[in-house]
């Protein structure tokens, strides 16, 4: 199986937001930002898999800037490490001002998604090759993440959590 970079996964979702989807302050619900994440994210999970995926869990999100009625609402979303079926998807949400086109970045969010085969049994998928300094700097970051969710969880034990032990030394 092939390596692929993060780049290689890379799903950019643009719409605007109506107001069937705000909230009384007229700014985008969570729970409809949250839906737009999660199919740019499975897109982007799709393209490097190739298989079908599942969301395994949001494990951040941030809900920096609200997201008025109005704007042009860009959902970027790219591998950032694979693990053996496991992928972590990082989310960038930026927002475009109305009246000078400029873009801000208003959240982001990480979800990891499995690949399954037809039969919904997990499968492997390539390994990802980072290739700017922010892939590199999230490919590293993913990893004790991973730990730290493992080590809470109770499937692992401190002194497996190897990268997480090396930020402390």
């Amino acid at each position: 199986m092939q390596a692929k970079t993060p780049e290689q996964s890379k799903t950019t979702m643009t719409d605007m937001v109506l107001p069937g989807e705000t909230n009384p302050l007229n700014n985008l619900f969570g729970g409809e930002l949250l839906a737009r994440m999660d199919r740019a994210a499975s897109i982007a999970a799709r393209r490097h898999s190739r298989r079908i995926v599942v969301t395994a869990s949001v494990n951040h999100v941030a809900f920096n800037k609200a997201v008025p009625l109005g704007s042009v609402v860009t959902v970027e979303a790219k591998v950032s490490r694979a693990f053996k079926t496991s992928m972590e998807v990082f989310i960038d949400v930026w927002i475009e001002d109305r009246e000078s086109g400029e873009k801000s970045k208003a959240n982001e969010a990480i979800y990891t998604f499995v690949a399954v085969d037809d039969t919904g049994r997990p499968t492997s998928v390539p390994e990802v090759h980072p290739q700017t300094d922010l892939e590199k700097e999230r490919f590293d970051a993913a990893l004790r993440r991973k730990q730290l969710s493992l080590l809470l969880a109770g499937k692992i034990t401190p002194n497996k959590a190897t990268e997480l032990k090396a930020l402390f030394e």
